[in-house]
């Protein structure tokens, strides 16, 4: 689970990131005036875009084989045996 929420969380910050490697470039972070009068409602709306398409790509994409069932994984005589599809 904290892999996904990890995932997410960086997704929604790569716009912010881009913003600020931008600046870098440009010479333009001297002041934080860009921050506080820069596009962050477009930020932050590119990266809530972001975290939608990427739910919604999983969503489609992670799916069970047809035909099987999960099996979670299990201890069996002291060996541990991991879940699968079966």
């Amino acid at each position: 689970m904290f892999r996904v929420v990890l995932s997410h969380m960086i997704l929604f910050l790569l716009p912010f990131v881009g913003y600020a490697v931008w600046l870098w470039i440009k010479k333009k972070s001297q002041t934080s005036e860009n921050w506080k009068n820069g596009p962050m409602a477009w930020l932050t709306l590119v990266g809530v875009l972001l975290v939608l398409i990427s739910l919604v790509i999983f969503a489609t994409f992670q799916k069970m084989p047809e035909g099987t069932e999960y099996r979670p994984s299990r201890m069996e005589n002291g060996v541990f045996i991991p879940g699968g599809y079966e």
